[in-house]
């Protein structure tokens, strides 16, 4: 494990806190918001996420960074500037004032839809996928396939936390996951 990879799980251990019955009973939220407050944590996750955008040598592979709402907007943004490349938004329906792609998908407790707007990324774009938590799957598949309708590839999805104990690696495939810690 890298010294960044190793540094960011560290903040992540210390810094996320569990949020019992939130948002309905029987979930376990992971409150992130004491992580974004400290300036160093912070930048050291933002750091390791980044990695996902890079070669072996340190060399951004990436054209685009797209953030699922709404977490991953708070992460996404921050990746693409330190790759030095875009951000696109991947909003919650009828959220966006142009002409998008949808997607309906199931998540771990309800249904939701995305939207991209058509043209936030170009044919041939190579894009990495933030959010904060994989868990079902669904989010990313469903972001991939609204990438996939615009022309681009979806490169890898780079995630704060797992939810190991959920099928969410079964559900996405072959894309390459950088996730920096499995809860």
């Amino acid at each position: 494990m890298s010294d960044g990879l190793a540094a960011a799980r560290a903040s992540l251990e210390r810094l996320v806190l569990d949020v019992h019955d939130f948002p309905e009973p029987g979930i376990v939220f992971k409150d992130i918001t004491p992580l974004l407050a400290d300036h160093d944590a912070f930048r050291t996750v933002i750091e390791a996420l980044a990695s996902a955008g890079r070669d072996a040598d340190g060399n951004v592979v990436v054209d685009k960074v797209a953030g699922m709402e709404a977490r991953g907007f708070i992460l996404a943004a921050p990746v693409a500037l330190a790759l030095g490349i875009g951000f696109v938004p991947v909003r919650k329906v009828g959220k966006l004032p142009r002409e998008t792609h949808a997607v309906s998908f199931a998540l771990e407790y309800g249904e939701a839809t995305l939207e991209l707007h058509r043209d936030a990324v170009a044919p041939g774009d190579r894009v990495l996928m933030v959010d904060d938590v994989l868990a079902t799957g669904g989010t990313v598949r469903a972001t991939r396939e609204l990438i996939e309708a615009c022309g681009a590839t979806a490169h890898a999805v780079a995630v704060l936390m797992e939810l190991g104990f959920l099928p969410g690696r079964e559900t996405i495939g072959d894309l390459s996951v950088t996730t920096l810690m499995t809860v």
